[in-house]
């Protein structure tokens, strides 16, 4: 038996045999180009390929780990675009008159080498970020892009690292956990882990070699440890621990079909959040009551162009057929900031943050918006479906959406097309719509509070800004004071109020919600059973 320590990232006993995983590895030459001008083309074409692969992890990772973890891959197309970054890849192949291969190799050491010196943990852990792009774009140059860690069984991981991209296309089926030589707790592949849920330890102090491949391994992610062929009393010790674990998620299974009621008597709906329609299975395994957002931009993100009224149509209509009666909570169009789409033709903005996004875009184009408001109004004989807007921070905002709702749904009755009444609802994401809530609130049937916006906006914090990471708290007096005030002007008139952010699935936060009287949780599918057991288990006496 041989045990080895690393850093547990995420809790739970993995057992099965190892499986290496050796990257292929395609050493960099310098070579002398003739014609820089075509070189520079190369590069460009294999960026731009970078930036759509980088689009679509996103957009997996939106639908399997959440937006906020998703957010990994923005922060690596941001990197890759930077203005410094193209740059100085451009020089060199300029000025040395190299092969794009070495120029973005030695960018690449230059950029990872200046992260990589810094005191800053967090920003060390940047320098992982600047390879695994500059890897991937390289892969594009090198027509070797397609390559991925497959399995036809299920067995552990080991590997020299895990970059983020390799982590999020791992197949979960395959994957009974992973360990790898490097990484750290903070690093994007932990993050990624433990929202994933697969248990894993980093740092371990192994020498990886082919002798290890196929040896029975078990991982143990709560203490940080990794035994290759463990004598029999370990692995009966281990077999327990995982049993025990096993049994606390079960007992999370149980309370599947119960009501999300505290011992007070205080009922809270717990709803899921989904990027597409295929995460609709999740949602059911996981017993969520509704869907308190859906994102209807992934219909947008994965198009090559504007998706048609029937496109918008059959995807509403699945997810609301599906949810078989449940609420369907459809946010409208969230396009701009962070989320590019190229045939928009969205000119770049200095702080697009605070610029032409979400409905400011849908009440500009009318027309992109009545084809979706039309979709999903011809969905809603299929389900029941409530319709929220992004982005409000005005009483005129709200009541121009409301006429051309109205026209929407004059032109449907003169086709002959039947539609349900659906409740109307706009989340609460700016300081604006939090402090004129109880105008809005005679306006709609309900809120929906984005607390990672409420708190980007609130405390001036550009979220995507890594340098001011520590700086974002979603803890902040006045991000919640704000939040408490939504939901009193909500209540007071007539309307129920809800969290669909990421601070919803927080549960050091789930007592503060309940004592707000927040109406609705809404949470990635994984998170819903367990935000149960601690509303059902809460009591305010």
């Amino acid at each position: 038996m041989q045990v080895f320590t690393g850093i547990g990232v995420n809790g739970g006993i993995a057992i099965g045999q190892f499986s290496m995983y050796q990257r292929k590895v395609t050493e960099i030459v310098r070579k002398s180009v003739e014609d820089v001008d075509s070189e520079l083309t190369r590069f460009q074409e294999a960026l731009e390929k970078t930036v759509v692969h980088l689009r679509k992890l996103y957009e997996k990772a939106v639908s399997e780990v959440g937006e906020a973890t998703a957010m990994i891959f923005e922060v690596h197309q941001m990197m890759i675009e930077d203005r410094e970054y193209i740059a100085s890849v451009e020089n060199i192949i300029r000025a040395e008159k190299v092969n794009a291969e070495y120029a973005v190799d030695l960018t690449a050491i230059n950029l990872s080498n200046i992260f990589s010196s810094m005191d800053n943990e967090y920003m060390k852990e940047r320098a992982v970020d600047i390879k695994d792009v500059s890897k991937k774009l390289l892969s594009f140059l090198q027509d070797n892009a397609s390559e991925e860690i497959k399995m036809n069984k299920p067995v552990i991981l080991a590997a020299d690292d895990l970059v983020p991209s390799e982590t999020v296309q791992l197949d979960r089926t395959m994957i009974l956990g992973f360990i790898t030589q490097q990484g750290s707790a903070n690093s994007h592949t932990a993050i990624l882990a433990r929202t994933m849920d697969i248990p894993a330890v980093v740092g371990v102090n192994i020498e990886l070699n082919s002798e290890l491949e196929g040896k029975l391994a078990v991982i143990d992610g709560f203490d940080g440890r990794v035994y290759i062929e463990p004598e029999q009393e370990v692995l009966m010790k281990l077999m327990k621990k995982q049993l025990q674990d096993n049994e606390r998620k079960s007992l999370l299974k149980q309370l599947k079909g119960k009501e999300s009621i505290t011992k007070d008597g205080q009922v809270i709906k717990i709803y899921a959040n989904i990027g597409n329609s295929e995460d609709i299975d999740s949602v059911l395994n996981n017993d969520a009551e509704g869907i308190g957002l859906f994102r209807s931009e992934f219909l947008y993100l994965k198009n090559d162009t504007y998706p048609t009224e029937e496109e918008q149509f059959v995807a509403y209509r699945t997810v609301a057929e599906k949810m078989s009666g449940k609420k369907v909570i459809i946010r409208t169009l969230d396009i701009g900031a962070d989320k590019k789409v190229d045939y928009f033709n969205l000119d770049k903005e200095e702080n697009p943050a605070l610029g032409y996004r979400a409905i400011r875009i849908c009440l500009d184009r009318n027309d992109l918006f009545k084809t979706q408001l039309r979709a999903i109004y011809r969905a809603s004989m299929y389900g029941k479906i409530s319709i929220m807007f992004p982005m409000i921070i005005s009483l005129e905002e709200v009541r121009k959406i409301k006429v051309i709702i109205e026209e929407v749904k004059k032109e449907l009755g003169e086709e002959g097309i039947s539609f349900a009444e659906v409740e109307l609802g706009i989340m609460i994401e700016t300081p604006a719509a939090a402090l004129i809530s109880d105008i809005l609130a005679k306006e709609v049937d309900f809120f929906s509070i984005g607390t990672n916006d409420l708190t980007q906006y609130t405390l001036a914090i550009d979220r995507q800004n890594q340098k001011l990471d520590k700086l974002y708290d979603p803890y902040h007096p006045a991000v919640l004071r704000l939040i408490d005030v939504v939901a009193h002007n909500a209540h007071d008139n007539g309307i129920w109020v809800g969290i669909c952010g990421e601070l919803a699935g927080d549960l050091t936060m789930t007592e503060t919600f309940l004592q707000m009287e927040i109406d609705e949780l809404s949470v990635a599918p994984s998170k819903v059973l367990a935000l149960r057991n601690e509303v059902i288990n809460f009591s305010s006496k």
